[in-house]
């Protein structure tokens, strides 16, 4: 995909939906995230990029308001005191809610519980190719095919921002594209979406920004031109602009 114009970034740029300013995480004498500071722009696809162990999961976490932060704070629109609820909703990664229920299941409690017709749901069903599945039990579900119904439940949640940690794990290449097509049709929408992913590819082709995390601290943001700017790289991708940056 092309990077977001200049235009487009221009206006973004006025509206920090979301922002942390020298967020440090420590876990006993492990220092995981050491003055991270970014924004999220409004109606964007904004990549978090790191190799595991990077904290990445744990900055989520922390965003979600799951853990505390040491030091620093994250704000919404300019304010640190709204509630983290009403305003993001996060998919960790790895989980596998109500096991026992069916797929049908889960997407009904979801549509009852956020106000949501049928008609939503059935066209995310089709376009994450579950609709089929409706009658299987989650934990009868293949590690791709539970990954694209939590991103399903997640796309049919109201909150202005959803956090997305590795979105694309345990998709193939085909599933991987339909995603990514998927969230760019609700980022055109006005969902922001902030999504983890290590694989760098990927990373440079669904997201208009890029945060790049290493040892829990932030060495770079911006669109990919942007950052290539910084690392002196031209004509590399984002992997090459990653290994010039950490």
């Amino acid at each position: 995909m092309q990077p977001i114009s200049a235009e487009i970034t221009a206006a973004h740029q006025s509206i920090d939906l979301l922002s942390a300013r020298g967020v440090s995480k420590r876990f006993q004498s492990s220092v995981v995230l050491e003055n991270v500071s970014f924004s999220v722009w409004e109606g964007e696809v904004l990549g978090l990029i790191g190799p595991n162990g990077a904290g990445k999961t744990t900055l989520f976490e922390c965003l979600a308001g799951l853990i505390p932060v040491d030091a620093g704070e994250v704000q919404f629109r300019q304010q640190a005191t709204v509630s983290r609820k009403n305003v993001l909703f996060y998919l960790p990664d790895g989980i596998r809610p109500w096991a026992d229920q069916t797929v049908s299941w889960a997407v009904s409690f979801f549509e009852a519980l956020y106000g949501r017709v049928s008609s939503d749901s059935a066209a995310l069903l089709s376009a994450l190719k579950l609709d089929h599945l409706l009658k299987r039990r989650i934990w009868m579900l293949s590690k791709g095919e539970s990954k694209r119904l939590l991103l399903l439940l997640g796309l049919l949640t109201p909150q202005p921002i959803l956090l997305a940690d590795e979105p694309f794990d345990g998709l193939d290449l085909r599933q991987t594209k339909e995603v990514m097509a998927l969230l760019r049709t609700h980022a055109a929408k006005g969902r922001t979406l902030f999504v983890s992913i290590h694989q760098l590819t990927d990373a440079a082709r669904v997201c208009d920004r890029l945060v790049l995390l290493s040892a829990g601290r932030v060495v770079g943001e911006g669109t990919l031109d942007e950052l290539s700017a910084k690392a002196g790289v031209t004509g590399g991708g984002l992997e090459e602009v990653f290994l010039a940056l950490t």
